[in-house]
């Protein structure tokens, strides 16, 4: 049983402005840049307990509730500073009290978990750990809903974990036992970097089977590790059990039972989202325990994949609906039933998608696709015509869900107002053009004209999966040029190049150097991931291959730079085309370039830190340490882990800034008014504290710019600072999307 320890969190009870401490500043707002969706949403949940209230929990970006009056997604954690409780594993609003929800929170089977209680909707939060572990941005995090509360004693709640079996509370989640009776205990924590365990995937208890105070008999429990039996019941609340029959070698993904005491269970051969090439759909007559198999379609060797999200109509008997997963070919689909199953309507055949509120959708195709990774589906408990599905990448709605099978069309819609639920990779703010050009897992990236609107600017010619880095010519910023991964649908080139601020795109193809010795403790593969920057003018790009190689033809021909270490990176002065700069992290030492990127010879500098190789990034994602100042030749500083270092001569002598934070990542803004140099932003930690900060005095004073309310779980990636604004600053997260922060 954990202690009674517990930690309380108000997002409105947060410190207010007025509260912050001296060297915080006052009065900034923040606000999302607008996407809308973009990541992957393992369920939504519908309060039954009211009309227009619904849930839903995302993988690493928190979890959300429908805000019916508004028409949008109100976040719920982004006040809270632990990172692990943006990773939601189960959601559980009170079939009684629909003031009252429950969250499941821990993104990582090594990271905290705890369960999340409020009583104002997600307002405040009362958050427990618990002694086992989650993963809710692990495999197998669409499954569910592990959590689940007694409808007649709301004090019991049930909680199918990972590793350690059935856990029960009978004190609104803040302590929790074991199960001992259940016959899966669990199959402990994976040694290693192991696959991780689906464990107990769902918890219901029949609604039928009990009395107000005295809670719920009749239980149904899922359990999605290899075993012999994946179903089990419970007549006599949980202290004895019974398995029910299930298809063997199949795993119990999800479960939802009808006001007739019909059970209907998804199963698949993998926990996914990947991996999955069998599944069945079976209902259960909870009254005789007979089963029926009502797979709409049986996966075969042509057309492989399982099932996983299910929902009951509970406005129309016998009404349900069931979703594909991982059925590529030739392509997921939800299926709709209004005879408990025993004849099926796919969605496929009579749908479209209207996307023109989040165009990225298209990826550059004349039709949106139906989606995948359909973890996620259903339907609203008050109003037959209203579904929705979950995929990687959007949620999908409709208006008009009881025409499927009608032979009219239905029209499926991103329902995301508010949800912003995307990894962000790099940004970049130029001094004209676009506000802001942004790189995403994923999907790519967008040039963003209007931060309040979905951009319809997406990254093409190519597209990338993942854009890592973006860079402009800092006399002539309409020449743009990316790095990235390839996209799985799109194959091709991983350099691209703009001169128009980065609103189209072409692609660069740079030559492969084979035989190169390994970059020491790389991730991933440097050489084929390689980053580009671009000359202050414009005209020579110089791509990050294992030994740098230069274009002044706009990648028609290309030459290796000389004198340079394998391995280095080049940067480019913004206001010196001749000049470019690059560091030797083994050997601390500094070559430049004075003839334009062709020719580097190492410079005799004074200050630079000893122990540089800590500093050298080894992950296409990190931020570069040495950046150049806009609008000051020869300017450069260096985030060091041992400080923050500035050169004012080119290199020839670095001197350490006395900040009073650890900066990690930073950006030059606007100048401060009356000042020439530009404001400098961070991510940094003062005190413990990872936040975002601003310095008006050339690093020498900073200020916090994020409060309490405005935590996104500390998952701060990225940063660009805006040179057209001062004070604004556009950070990105891991999980919630780009945020901008601005004085109000």
């Amino acid at each position: 049983m954990t202690s009674r320890r517990e930690v309380v969190c108000g997002l409105v009870a947060a410190p207010a402005v007025s509260a912050l401490s001296p060297r915080e500043t006052r009065g900034y707002r923040w606000a999302n840049v607008k996407v809308g969706g973009g990541g992957f949403v393992p369920n939504v949940v519908f309060s039954r307990a009211e009309r227009g209230l619904a849930y839903l929990r995302s993988d690493m970006g928190g979890a959300y509730r429908w805000d019916a009056a508004a028409a949008s997604w109100t976040p719920l954690l982004d006040g809270l500073a632990e990172s692990s409780w943006q990773g939601v594993e189960s959601v559980a609003p009170d079939p009684v009290d629909p003031d009252v929800v429950y969250l499941a929170c821990g993104i990582y089977r090594r990271a905290p978990a705890a369960i999340l209680r409020s009583t104002n909707r997600g307002t405040d939060w009362r958050i427990f750990p618990v002694p086992f572990q989650m993963g809710g941005n692990e495999d197998g995090r669409g499954l569910g809903e592990r959590l689940a509360i007694d409808p007649h004693r709301p004090s019991t709640l049930w909680f199918g974990s990972r590793y350690d079996g059935l856990q029960r509370s009978d004190d609104r989640g803040e302590t929790w036992n074991r199960v001992a009776t259940f016959p899966h205990g669990g199959l402990g924590l994976p040694v290693g970097r192991g696959p991780t365990h689906g464990g107990v995937s769902f918890v219901v208890a029949d609604p039928r089977s009990g009395r107000p105070g005295e809670g719920s008999r009749t239980l149904f429990v899922g359990v999605a590790d290899p075993s012999d039996n994946a179903l089990w019941r419970s007549d006599d609340g949980g202290r004895s059990w019974r398995p029910l029959p299930t298809p063997p070698g199949l795993l119990a993904c999800k479960a939802e039972l009808d006001e007739a005491g019909l059970l209907y269970v998804t199963f698949s051969n993998g926990i996914g989202p990947n991996g999955v090439t069998d599944g069945a759909v079976l209902r259960v007559d909870t009254r005789t325990d007979a089963v029926t198999d009502i797979t709409p379609e049986r996966p075969r060797p042509d057309m492989p994949g399982g099932f996983m999200g299910v929902s009951v109509d509970r406005s129309r008997p016998g009404g349900l609906a069931v979703a594909s997963l991982n059925r590529w070919k030739p392509f997921d689909t939800v299926w709709r039933s209004s005879d408990r199953g025993d004849t099926w309507s796919s969605i496929h055949e009579q749908s479209r998608r209207d996307v023109s509120a989040t165009p990225f959708l298209y990826w550059g195709e004349p039709e949106a696709d139906i989606g995948w990774w359909m973890a996620g589906l259903a339907i609203d408990p008050f109003d037959a015509d209203f579904a929705c599905y979950t995929t990687g990448a959007t949620i999908y709605a409709t208006r008009e869900f009881t025409r499927v099978g009608s032979g009219r069309p239905v029209t499926w819609f991103p329902w995301v107002e508010g949800i912003e639920q995307t990894a962000i990779l790099t940004l970049m703010s130029p001094p004209e053009g676009p506000a802001l050009l942004s790189g995403f897992g994923d999907i790519s990236g967008f040039a963003h004209e209007d931060l309040a609107a979905s951009p319809r600017l997406q990254f093409a010619d190519p597209v990338f999966g993942n854009t890592n880095t973006i860079d402009y010519a800092g006399r002539a910023p309409h020449v743009v040029v990316r790095s990235g991964t390839h996209h799985p649908r799109q194959e091709g080139a991983t350099l691209a190049w703009s001169d128009d601020h980065g609103r189209s795109w072409r692609p660069l193809a740079a030559p492969a150097q084979p035989d190169v010795p390994p970059l020491p403790g790389a991730r991933g593969d440097p050489a084929r991931d390689s980053s580009i920057t671009v000359s202050a003018d414009g005209a020579a790009f110089v791509v990050m291959r294992p030994r740098p190689v230069i274009s002044r033809d706009r990648g028609e021909t290309w030459r290796e730079c000389t004198g340079l270490p394998v391995w280095a990176r080049p940067v480019a002065d913004r206001v010196d085309p001749r000049r470019f700069y690059a560091l030797d992290f083994a050997a601390g030492r500094l070559f430049v370039s004075r003839d334009g990127g062709q020719a580097f010879t190492e410079l005799a500098t004074r200050g630079l830190p000893p122990g540089l190789s800590a500093d050298r990034p080894t992950w296409r994602e990190q931020a570069w340490p040495l950046r150049a100042a806009p609008g000051r030749a020869g300017e450069l500083w260096l985030t060091s882990r041992q400080g923050l270092f500035r050169t004012r001569d080119g290199g020839a002598s670095f001197a350490r800034a006395p900040a009073d934070i650890a900066v990690e990542a930073m950006d030059f803004g606007a100048p401060p008014p009356g000042r020439s140099h530009p404001a400098l932003f961070a991510i940094g930690v003062r005190d413990g504290v990872r936040a975002i900060w601003r310095s008006d005095d050339e690093g020498r004073r900073w200020i916090r710019l994020n409060d309490g309310r405005h935590e996104y779980g500390r998952r701060f990636r990225c940063l660009a600072a805006d040179p057209r604004v001062f004070g604004r600053v556009y950070v990105g997260t891991d999980g919630r999307g780009i945020v901008y922060g601005e004085p109000a």
